[in-house]
């Protein structure tokens, strides 16, 4: 009876661990100066403090790679205290302000970006500054649509068919630009502005994303939908504490 009764407490132990979902903690900023210009820039002294707190406090920095592979099954552990950092719409600071600190760290980073800036915009990096970045082994492009658009202020202007035209070319002409422009793959998208809908996350997996990222403020978890995880958008704004609860989970805890 013994013998059953432990083999049904492991079976149950087993299937509740299982099923238990996993989860990381995601990170995102946009631009980074010696003093704060706007609500989206954080101070890059502020994020050398962030990056020193994490190694402190025996966090790992993985990559989205590792994250991606761990969240569908396909790697079965991490590092104790994993966080991913990522970067959205290729601003210059990536290129000025981050970059030193990100290679002192020896950290991967993904940067999300939209094609038409880069080499166009003058407030954007150029695809050379993008390469150069890239092989460093530290940094890897990813999409963040076409030309950054607003996917809700498009469907109410538009008519259905020119909606879809629209969709696919920020969606899917986005990846075929980056792919072309980097020579690699392109396999996970950043939502503008956060807005998704199941439409646009049913037209980002036929495009051929593995996983997309919002700004909901949550861990990404296997138990979510890979076209929707979650990530913590950093700015000025969060001092050190609000960036402990943010990688520790005590924000997504208070927020239920």
């Amino acid at each position: 009876m013994f013998h059953f009764l432990s083999i049904f407490l492991l079976l149950v132990s087993t299937l509740l661990f299982s099923s238990e979902s996993k989860k990381i903690p995601i990170l995102t900023y946009h631009r980074f100066g010696v003093e704060v210009s706007d609500s989206m820039t954080i101070k890059t002294a502020s994020f050398a403090s962030q990056l020193e707190w994490l190694k402190l406090n025996g966090y790992t920095v993985i990559s989205l790679e590792n994250a991606y592979a761990y969240l569908h099954g396909e790697l079965k552990s991490l590092p104790t205290k994993p966080v991913v950092i990522t970067v959205d719409d290729g601003h210059k600071s990536v290129y000025t302000q981050m970059a030193p600190l990100v290679k002192k760290y020896a950290i991967p980073v993904t940067l999300f970006i939209y094609p038409s800036a880069i080499s166009n915009a003058s407030y954007a990096m150029s695809w050379e500054e993008l390469k150069e970045l890239e092989a460093t082994k530290l940094f890897h492009v990813e999409s963040h649509t076409y030309w950054h658009p607003n996917f809700k202020r498009e469907k109410k202007k538009l008519s259905h068919e020119e909606y879809a035209k629209f969709v696919d070319k920020q969606l899917r002409g986005a990846k075929e630009k980056l792919e072309e422009k980097m020579g690699h793959e392109v396999k996970y998208l950043a939502w503008v502005f956060g807005i998704y809908d199941d439409e646009l996350l049913d037209k980002a997996k036929k495009a051929g994303y593995k996983m997309a990222f919002t700004i909901d403020r949550k861990h990404a978890s296997s138990s979510d939908n890979m076209m929707a995880q979650g990530r913590y958008m950093v700015v000025s704004k969060h001092d050190i504490k609000a960036f402990e609860n943010m990688v520790n989970g005590k924000e997504e805890k208070n927020t239920h």
